[in-house]
């Protein structure tokens, strides 16, 4: 089958949560404040689950400096807006300290029936997360890529991992927010359908029966969009800065670009079961990038500063080729300063060596959240 080549469109959702300026706990966002970025960013913003998050989504962009200058222009207007009210946006995965107990739902049909069927599950989400679209026309040709692009979502994941605390307690775990997000149902890494109509056939099956109204109640780590002729990246942490979003942004446009490259020249890149997998997955939501993950091809587990210079060294074709070599490279960032978990641990114990008790600590790493924000902006 003649394929046209896909436009590797691209598009980015990110979930904030809102705090206060003062106390730095949780804060719900208040209806004028709702209401002033909806009517500011047109159809680019929307309540979350919680009523202490919110959510953002960029135009189709058409390369990652068009995604820079709209994301930038969501996160200058949320930030200003919530500044009127007191409050600040935060992009991390996890909230420092605040309990998830003293949360509640947004008041609209979608998250009444969430919480409805998910019961007591639904009522711990207090995770954010981002999601990366790159757009692939052909139907086809996005399941056969989501099956290629599994191999490198714990890679993305390490670099991304922003939820190292909950509810005032260090995890030990680099993504916390997996931990919770896992206990939804049709969660995790995403079977590996042979075609199109195979997937169908799996989504079609749970539409019949009444469970779900539509594949965006399949909440995998990758999929094919509900909404858009796209594959969605679902994996990542959220990013605290902008330049983090993007990096990890534009490898995740660059690995689909060398994965479609390989397909046109009937090659693959090879595909590894769910359960191996799933092993590097649990690694990168543990350590980050601190560990390591397996090389499945050499049957190491290899530092990731090796492996990503081998994604780099991949997708630099691609990186050429969609205008963003220097957002690539710079994921090497994640590496050599630590990714937001390794800054967020440092920041409470710089905080305690300082003689701070804990609460005062977890307070500081809000803080150092609330001015990574605005970097860039």
């Amino acid at each position: 089958m003649a394929y046209t080549d896909p436009a590797f469109t691209i598009g980015v959702e990110e979930e904030y949560l809102l705090v206060d300026l003062e106390t730095c706990a949780l804060a719900t966002a208040p209806e004028a404040l709702m209401t002033a970025c909806t009517k500011e960013l047109e159809g680019q913003f929307s309540p979350e689950f919680l009523q202490c998050q919110v959510e953002i989504g960029t135009q189709v962009c058409r390369n990652i400096d068009e995604a820079r200058e709209d994301l930038r222009r969501l996160r200058q207007t949320v930030a200003r807006i919530a500044g009127d009210f007191g409050l600040a946006p935060i992009a991390a995965s996890c909230h420092p300290f605040s309990d998830w107990k003293d949360q509640h739902h947004t008041d609209k049909e979608r998250y009444n029936a969430l919480s409805k069927d998910l019961a007591g599950v639904a009522s711990r989400m207090l995770i954010c997360g981002m999601h990366v679209h790159v757009g692939i026309e052909e139907k086809a040709m996005r399941i056969k890529l989501m099956n290629q692009l599994c191999y490198f979502l714990p890679h993305l994941l390490a670099l991304s991992t922003s939820s190292p605390f909950w509810q005032g307690v260090d995890t030990g775990l680099n993504s916390y927010r997996l931990t919770v997000f896992d206990n939804l149902p049709r969660t995790g890494l995403p079977p590996r359908p042979e075609s199109w109509g195979d997937y169908r056939l799996m989504v079609d099956t749970l539409i019949d029966l009444g469970l779900i109204e539509d594949s965006t109640k399949i909440w995998w780590d990758l999929r094919p969009s509900a909404r858009f002729p796209t594959i969605e990246s679902r994996i990542c942490d959220v990013s605290p800065n902008i330049e983090g979003t993007l990096s990890l942004a534009a490898l995740t446009q660059c690995l689909t670009r060398m994965l479609y490259r390989l397909t046109r020249k009937n090659q693959q890149w090879s595909v590894y079961d769910r359960f191996l997998l799933s092993e590097n997955r649990w690694r990168a939501q543990r350590y980050g990038v601190s560990e390591g993950l397996i090389d499945f091809g050499v049957g190491e587990i290899r530092p990731m500063a090796d492996l990503l210079d081998e994604i780099i060294g991949l997708v630099a074709e691609d990186a050429e080729a969609l205008n963003c070599v220097a957002e690539v490279e710079a994921a090497r960032d994640f590496i050599t300063n630590g990714t937001s978990a390794d800054r967020q641990r440092a920041a409470f114990n710089r905080a305690v060596a300082a003689g701070q008790d804990r609460d005062a600590a977890l307070k500081s790493v809000v803080r150092m959240l609330i001015d990574e924000f605005q970097i860039g902006l």
